[in-house]
């Protein structure tokens, strides 16, 4: 066979190779966007639950639920685009206390989680450093918007194995500390 026949059919197997490529690249960037909330840039519940499970499975593991007071207020008062940017800016908030070693997800609405593992002597510290850091206002259009969020946060220990079970005691957890009767 000559040379150029050769080259010629290298060439000519490539092509399907390349669009398969191309093809993969292009699913694996939707994946990965579908898994992004496109307002908070966290992770969407589903993508947050596949993480969490695994930090929950390792010691010292806390998960928290976490919930924007009087949300509509906001909205009602500053208008939609002022809500967005509340809830952007308690995403980021949540994310940057969370680290890299822990996850952020917003799970719909102005509803939050989040996973990490926290040193026994040091969670509730770093609790009341999270709760305060969420209640700085936030500043839109020269106004000054209050913000208040609930967080509920559940120890993994003993009594709480799975990550349903644990997510069932950062919701009551979190309706406690918004002084509301939560679910049972």
């Amino acid at each position: 066979m000559p040379l150029a026949d050769t080259t010629l059919s290298a060439s000519v197997a490539g092509v399907p190779l390349l669009g398969w490529a191309a093809h993969s690249w292009w699913l694996t960037r939707r994946l990965a966007t579908a898994r992004l909330d496109p307002l908070t840039h966290l992770h969407t519940r589903d993508a947050w639950t596949a993480r969490a499970r695994r930090i929950v499975a390792r010691p010292h593991a806390v998960v928290l639920l976490l919930d924007v007071d009087d949300f509509k207020l906001i909205n009602d008062t500053w208008g939609h685009l002022a809500g967005d940017e509340v809830l952007a800016q308690t995403a980021h908030r949540l994310a940057c206390w969370c680290g890299p070693d822990g996850i952020a997800g917003r799970l719909g609405g102005d509803e939050f989680a989040a996973a990490l593992r926290l040193p026994p002597g040091g969670a509730a510290r770093r609790l009341d450093a999270l709760r305060d850091r969420l209640t700085y206002p936030v500043l839109w259009n020269e106004e000054v918007i209050p913000v208040r969020v609930s967080v509920g946060a559940a120890p993994v220990d003993g009594s709480v194995r799975t990550l349903s079970e644990t997510l069932g005691a950062a919701d009551r957890a979190m309706y406690a500390a918004k002084g509301t009767p939560g679910r049972r």
